[in-house]
């Protein structure tokens, strides 16, 4: 099965495995595919890399090679609006075809990395990808494995579903109502407009009006039903969402009719949210941390709206466990683990 034979011995026989070339510093990768048929040429080079044996690999049926194991892995764990390509050092790993969010199911990777020789590393769930992101590798431990855990892996995979897919974002046309009797009046400047619309853009969507009414509860109720009249498939709110007398705008969401799916969330930044659906739109009450900081509550919840997903208050809830921001002194969301459960 697997034959250890000095390098000297080894002109003529065939790599059984990939083999790495490091340079601290400088350079980590293959030196030699596997495949690669020795020469006379190689025994001092594969010296120079510290292999003064190899492998001499003679599988019998039952088990299976490195390579050949991460394309079965990654084919069966494969879901929708992903790709991957040829084994490199025996692993695989799996990239985004689109821009959209990223779904997991974190029950099934326990399953799957519980299986003997199989290792499946992925990013976090419900985060936002881009074309070309890696969202996934996988390889087997050692050399070879066997072909029942394999079989084990993809019945899971079948039954199951797909470990892995992206969910596209949707384009949505959105309406935004910006609170505030003193921008109303003109006595400062809206902040929020241009945040909100670029967030917006970025993910394929458009704020196709902004309105800006006083801190009046029936005004703030009528531009969220004349948003929607419009053919808003969102509203969002920005604006007198904190505990002040005059910031009227979750009264004023209750009064327009909408159900509230909940008010506050245990996210910091972005406490003061409020989500709720009228009528099938989603009305999103957005707090003011949205202008200051790159990641908030917008990035976790509005981001599966826009993927298709109906969030609940429990999906909201459940946002604690990885909801308190760490502030750092240059932000690197999604590449971190706010808001992930």
């Amino acid at each position: 099965m697997l034959q250890i034979m000095p390098v000297e011995q080894a002109v003529g026989k065939i790599l059984s495995h990939d083999i790495t070339r490091i340079v601290p510093g400088e350079f980590k990768g293959r030196a030699y595919k596997k495949g690669h048929m020795i020469t006379n040429e190689d025994v001092p080079k594969l010296k120079q890399l510290g292999k003064d044996h190899i492998y001499v690999l003679n599988l019998s049926d039952d088990l299976v090679h490195e390579d050949e194991a991460a394309e079965r892995i990654a084919r069966a764990i494969c879901g929708p609006h992903l790709s991957f390509g040829e084994p490199n050092q025996g692993k695989i790993e799996l990239v985004s075809d689109l821009s959209g969010l990223l779904k997991i199911d974190v029950s099934l990777l326990q399953q799957l990395n519980e299986i003997p020789d199989i290792t499946i590393a992925t990013r976090l769930t419900n985060q936002p990808v881009c074309v070309g992101t890696t969202v996934a590798g996988t390889r087997i431990i050692p050399l070879f494995t066997s072909e029942e855990n394999l079989l084990r892996l993809e019945n899971l995979c079948r039954e199951k579903g797909p470990l892995l897919s992206v969910r596209p974002f949707q384009h949505r046309r959105v309406g935004l109502v910006t609170t505030g009797t003193e921008v109303y009046l003109g006595r400062i400047p809206d902040g929020f407009g241009t945040i909100v619309k670029r967030k917006f853009e970025a993910m394929g969507s458009e704020v196709y009006r902004q309105e800006i009414v006083p801190d009046d509860i029936t005004a703030i109720s009528n531009a969220i039903h004349g948003q929607i009249v419009e053919g808003a498939q969102m509203v969002v709110l920005t604006g007198g969402m904190s505990v002040d007398p005059d910031d009227l705008t979750p009264s004023a969401i209750r009064a327009s009719g909408a159900q509230v799916v909940i008010y506050g969330a245990p996210t910091y930044p972005g406490a003061m949210f409020m989500l709720a659906d009228l009528n099938g739109v989603p009305v999103i009450g957005l707090p003011g941390c949205t202008m200051y900081h790159k990641a908030t509550v917008f990035e976790l919840v509005v981001t599966r709206l826009l993927a298709g997903e109906k969030v609940s208050r429990a999906d909201i809830l459940a946002l604690g466990h990885g909801g308190l921001c760490a502030g750092c002194q240059e932000c690197h969301y999604p590449n971190c683990g706010f808001g992930k459960c």
